[in-house]
């Protein structure tokens, strides 16, 4: 077997003081501190992102998705009574008209009041 005969360098000074006498470098540690912490920070705000998403969406699931059976009937009434044509009472003549045909019927007559208005004047 052959020796190696590469010697291993050992500073004098930290031989003596039993211990590495050297400063660190703080340039890569300070670096390596500086993207942790960025890395840490955007790791928390995705993390505050997801729950802040998965909470909406179980909400909707579970409140604002599911109707009750009333209230489906009841929408279904309304929409009857608000766009049906129905004979009330015959006697003194009212009649259910759909709602749309009612607002342009008084939006009708509205304007030619207000045509009769100004070709008085």
């Amino acid at each position: 077997m052959t020796e190696n005969t590469d010697e291993i360098k050992i500073d004098k000074k930290s031989g003596e003081a039993g211990y590495d006498t050297h400063e660190a470098n703080l340039k890569p540690i300070i670096i390596i501190g500086i993207v942790s912490i960025v890395l840490l920070v955007l790791s928390l705000i995705l993390i505050d992102q997801y729950f802040i998403a998965a909470k909406e969406r179980l909400i909707e699931e579970v409140v604002l998705a599911p109707q009750s059976i009333a209230l489906r009937e009841l929408r279904a009434r309304e929409d009857e009574t608000l766009n049906s044509y129905k004979v009330i009472d015959t006697t003194k003549g009212i009649y259910q008209i759909p709602i749309d045909r009612a607002m342009e019927l008084i939006a009708k007559e509205a304007y030619e009041n207000q045509q009769g208005k100004t070709g008085e004047q």
